[in-house]
């Protein structure tokens, strides 16, 4: 059987055939980059439909599914375009699809000239705004979700908008620099007091060198960074992690795929013209400052104690030369949060820490011994038989915890976002006989069940594994299969709900020899697989629901799969034979019932309760003050808010718990691992999960 890599290039040697005896005449014509791109184009719809898990019928439904995306992409915050620009742009609407068949770029060259010349315009907007003092004493408001803004009907419109945008940044910086100067003042240093006017001015220069700086950027983009934007709003309409890497943006894949780089160990996405976090990478600068959290959006970047610049509408990989720098920098990230609420993350660069990766473990002493291990992500050292694996090493992590006495075992995948399958498969194994553990399916192929072949199970007591809505991937196969088998009760929040495998495939490989004056064409990233459980039902998009749910903060807010572009659907096939552990014995609605008792007299669980109907609210609420005291106000009950349920986390109760003799020895005198793990048992300590999770063995399963 050919495999998908053969396959894709074959095909792509046979379009490039059509392409050379067709209309569309290799030698024929000058190296344009029309010609180029008329190539690229084609072999990039001919790979999507040939080698995409879930093809797309391309029609005018699939071109009015691009329109729209490429539209919100194209200026999402509707602050450069009128509505008579999109009214021109709409005759477009149903015809893409033509366009991709004939290797047209109409619809997107209209686009690109219509935004290029409306940025020209806007440039001289907030030069003019900002020349003159903002009345802070005035009541009037500002819409902050782009997705709730209507395009401007003329230019005047288009100006008031400019100048509220203009106007509300002017604020959050003013307010800003009064709360730095009155936090010196408390402190008895000796400062220059400046007035409310004398501020103002300062912050409208502030703002307006952050325009600059971005209408220089703005200056520098060129056509194929814009047609980037619009060929991955194509493939985007496949699904939301299939895309187009061009050649630059495919290198600095690769440097932070293989982690060569040095920065702040952050996965990105541009979504909406906005800088959205991803995943924070285990034993990385952001992972161990542990403020920066996925669904946060970046809007300013700053180097250390320099003006942060603006990257909201900036092209990713743009933003992301901003993000790195050289280990032991500083960068200032100004990040807007879940709940609306702003703050100001600095974060030393570095490259990872190793040991944070790896599984660590510690033991809980309440009425009996409970082990614990924590398991960042599925790593896998696959270039080094004798690297580090998360399978072996949680086999490592068992045995000592078994020797040490525990008689229950909590493995904790809360934000892990996946990683090697096959130490999926292995670990799972740890904890059941041999059998099914996850089926693998192609769009063509049947399902490959993938097997625990090792009859024998290294711990066979009472098991709970904590997950939450940044367990992915891997970490939703581990737990699936547990709950499946009934061999664990899964505690926590529902996971994230991605079940698809991806692929790279380099253009410039596949395409033959004839196209080399045309090369590099970059890469295509292809969804060529999907994920199922034993049961049948794929973890794609409602990822897996804990047989326990805890109230989780941020339950009520947008996040996961569910939440992308056109994500793929969730859908059935064949179960695999498996048979139930021990029976089935875990009475899960007894554990259910029991849980629930107890969260209900749990304050902190009560607390984080309202925590997340607080952050829903202060989610749907997209509008700002634009008056001062009304928008301190606003500003100031959110952080009471925020610091009463930090305040309440310090009343938790504290766990008795220590790590095994060996893993101290192992720490040696090495400040940084010993400063580490003395967080790692802070936060443990008083983990309110970790201790329903201890409650859940200790009442029920034993």
């Amino acid at each position: 059987m050919l495999s998908l890599t053969t396959r894709f290039k074959i095909i792509l040697s046979v379009l490039a055939v059509i392409l050379v005896t067709g209309s569309f005449i290799l030698y024929k014509r000058d190296a344009t980059p029309e010609g180029k791109n008329e190539i690229l184009i084609k072999a990039l719809m001919q790979g999507l439909n040939t080698g995409h898990y879930q093809p797309e019928k391309v029609d005018d439904n699939f071109s009015k599914k691009v329109f729209n995306l490429y539209l919100e992409r194209l200026d999402y915050n509707k602050k450069f375009l009128l509505a008579t620009d999109v009214a021109k742009l709409r005759q477009y609407e149903a015809a893409i699809d033509d366009e991709l068949r004939e290797g047209s770029f109409k619809f997107f060259d209209m686009s690109a000239d219509l935004i290029e010349q409306r940025v020209k315009d806007s440039e001289a907007y907030y030069k003019e705004i900002l020349n003159k003092p903002f009345d802070f004493s005035k009541d009037e408001q500002i819409e902050l979700d782009g997705k709730k803004l209507a395009y401007a009907k003329n230019t005047s419109e288009l100006k008031e908008a400019w100048r509220k945008q203009l106007k509300y940044q002017t604020l959050v910086r003013l307010v800003d620099m009064q709360e730095e100067q009155q936090k010196k003042l408390d402190k008895g240093e000796k400062v220059e007091k400046r007035s409310t006017e004398q501020m103002e001015v300062e912050a409208r220069e502030k703002v307006k060198k952050t325009y600059d700086d971005l209408y220089a950027r703005l200056a520098k983009v060129n056509r194929d960074d814009r047609r980037s934007t619009y060929i991955n709003a194509i493939t985007n309409v496949y699904d939301p992690h299939t895309g187009y890497f061009p050649p630059k943006a495919k290198a600095d894949f690769d440097i932070n795929f293989t982690g060569r780089l040095e920065g702040i160990g952050a996965s990105l996405q541009e979504k909406d013209g906005q800088i959205k976090v991803m995943e924070i990478v285990p034993g990385s600068p952001s992972y161990l400052q542990g403020e920066l959290k996925p669904g946060d959006i970046i809007q300013k970047v700053g180097q250390a104690a320099e003006e942060p610049i603006l990257v909201e509408g900036m092209r990713l990989d743009d933003a992301i030369q901003f993000i790195r720098g050289k280990k032991g920098t500083e960068v200032r990230l100004t990040v807007k949060k879940p709940d609306g609420s702003t703050k100001i993350i600095p974060i030393v660069r570095d490259v990872i820490v190793f040991e944070e990766t790896y599984a660590q473990s510690a033991l809980i002493e309440d009425k009996e011994k409970i082990g614990y291990i924590k398991l960042p992500g599925f790593y896998a050292d696959f270039e080094n038989k004798n690297g580090r694996f998360s399978g072996a090493d949680v086999k490592k992590e068992v045995a000592k915890l078994k020797a040490a006495g525990m008689q229950g075992l909590i493995l904790d995948l809360r934000n892990n976002g996946g990683g090697s399958l096959a130490d999926a498969v292995e670990m799972a194994g740890l904890f059941i006989e041999q059998g099914p553990i996850v089926q693998v399916k192609t769009a063509s192929g049947k399902a490959v069940v993938l097997d625990d072949r090792d009859a024998q199970v290294q711990y066979g007591g009472p098991l709970v594994i904590l997950v939450n809505s940044n367990s992915a991937s891997a970490s939703e196969i581990l737990a699936a299969a547990m709950q499946d088998y009934k061999r664990a009760v899964i505690v926590g929040s529902p996971t994230f709900g991605k079940g698809t495998v991806q692929q790279f495939f380099e253009l410039d490989e596949a395409l033959p020899s004839q196209f080399n004056p045309y090369k590099p064409f970059g890469a295509l990233k292809l969804t060529t697989q999907k994920f199922y459980r034993i049961n049948g039902g794929t973890t794609q998009l409602r990822g897996v629901t804990p047989d326990v749910v805890l109230p989780d903060a941020y339950a009520y807010l947008e996040f996961g799969e569910k939440e992308q572009d056109f994500p793929l659907p969730f859908d059935e096939i064949s179960p695999a034979k498996y048979k139930p552990w021990n029976n089935g014995k875990i009475n899960l609605t007894q554990v259910k019932s029991h849980s629930q008792q107890r969260v209900a007299k749990n304050n902190s669980f009560e607390l984080i309760q309202e925590t997340a109907e607080r952050l829903k609210k202060q989610s749907d609420n997209t509008t700002r003050s634009l008056q001062i005291d009304k928008y301190l106000a606003e500003e100031r009950k959110a952080e009471a808010e925020a610091k009463r349920l930090e305040e309440a986390q310090k009343k938790v109760p504290v766990l008795n718990v220590h790590r095994l003799q060996q893993d101290l020895q192992a720490l040696g005198t090495d400040t940084a691992k010993v400063a580490r793990n003395k967080e790692f048992m802070k936060d443990l300590k008083q983990d309110v999960y970790v201790e329903e999770a201890v409650a859940i063995i200790q009442s029920d399963l034993k």
